[in-house]
């Protein structure tokens, strides 16, 4: 298959002079010669040697990979179009050009989980990758090797067939697996920060499985950062790989990682620092969870729209803030709005170690 053949079909309007010269050029013999005269072998009995065919062949897909590179360039330079590029997972990253010894530096772990299902009390890990690797503070950038990894584990039940379809993992790829503990711990060891997606959703998951998770600070890149103040229409990893021009195989622990950990080491589109330079700061702060106890009934729709969530089990409408300013403008406003009157409202402080995991923090008692 020619690609620029292809490409100047699908869209005649990319034509350029040196494309179409390629596609109008009239094929060459498919004979060689040696420096000798003589005829290739390609042409007698003798078939060349394996060493030449596949010096030969790698020739070739090179120069398709450069064509449909070429094709690429030329589509993102055009205003009708959009380009997505596979993400390719980086496993070593540049070191700055001037090293100190006063330079500060934060080992992460970069973390995901497939389950069999969304309630850490019931259902289990089937599959937990991470990359570990150091972050520079001062730029926000990963440097060094990037050490992965992955592996499934049975979870002593039949995964779901929704989660077979999402994750294409199966029974018989997990039959008799088992996490490497002692890998995992080499892992964690030395770690300063674990990050994730939805940390809500993985950390309670692995701390169950392996409580060494427990006494790490966490930081969430789907709630550490507003996504919608950063021009976002969603906080999805797909969807913000997407709006980076990439596309990868999603649900599957380690890619999701790898994908993560790409997005996060670009600038934010509402500034120069990158996404890990927002977390690494992000842990360094408490977040606060305020209850609106017993506010009156008749305030449940003005909580919703403001962003309070229901909890069934407690009978309370919650919120989350990340600063003791925020904390203070939303007394403020509940006073205002929702009570009217004296009140006492229930303020948890969360700090990294207990951010997004089942225990709880330090609870105090507000007067409005």
């Amino acid at each position: 298959m020619n690609p620029n053949a292809v490409a100047l079909d699908l869209f005649p309007e990319l034509a350029v002079p040196d494309l179409a010269q390629k596609r109008k050029a009239p094929k060459k013999p498919k004979t060689t010669a040696h420096s000798s005269g003589k005829k290739s072998p390609n042409s007698g009995p003798h078939a060349p040697e394996s060493g030449e065919t596949a010096i030969a062949g790698q020739g070739a897909a090179d120069q398709v990979t450069a064509d449909w590179e070429a094709i690429a360039q030329q589509l993102e330079s055009h205003p009708d179009y959009r380009l997505l590029r596979r993400l390719k997972p980086r496993l070593d990253w540049p070191e700055p050009d001037a090293i100190g010894s006063d330079i500060e530096r934060t080992c992460i772990v970069v973390l995901d989980t497939e389950t069999t299902g969304l309630d850490a009390t019931r259902e289990r890990i089937i599959e937990l990758a991470m990359l570990r690797v150091v972050v520079d503070n001062a730029t926000g950038l990963p440097v060094g090797p990037v050490t992965v990894y992955d592996e499934l584990e049975d979870p002593g039940k039949p995964i779901p067939k929704e989660v077979v379809a999402l994750t294409g993992i199966t029974n018989s790829d997990v039959a008799g697996r088992q996490l490497d503990e002692a890998k995992i711990a080499q892992m964690l060891d030395g770690v300063d920060l674990v990050i994730a997606h939805n940390a809500g959703f993985d950390r309670p998951f692995v701390e169950s499985r392996l409580p060494a998770f427990a006494r790490l600070p966490w930081s969430c890149s789907f709630a550490d950062i507003d996504w919608k103040a950063q021009g976002r229409s969603s906080a999805k990893l797909e969807n913000l790989a997407q709006a980076m021009g990439w596309f990868y195989d999603a649900h599957r622990a380690e890619m999701d990682c790898h994908a993560l950990l790409a997005v996060l080491a670009a600038p934010l589109p509402q500034g120069h620092e990158s996404g890990l330079a927002t977390l690494l700061a992000a842990a360094q702060q408490p977040s606060y969870r305020l209850q609106a106890t017993n506010a009156p009934f008749e305030a449940k729709d003005l909580l919703k729209v403001r962003g309070y969530r229901w909890n069934a089990e407690q009978r309370v409408w919650h919120t989350r803030l990340t600063s003791e300013a925020a904390l203070q403008d939303e007394l403020v406003w509940l006073k205002e709005n929702v009570y009217q009157r004296p009140a006492m409202v229930q303020v948890e402080t969360l700090d990294a170690v207990t951010k997004y995991s089942s225990r709880a923090g330090k609870i105090a008692q507000r007067t409005l």
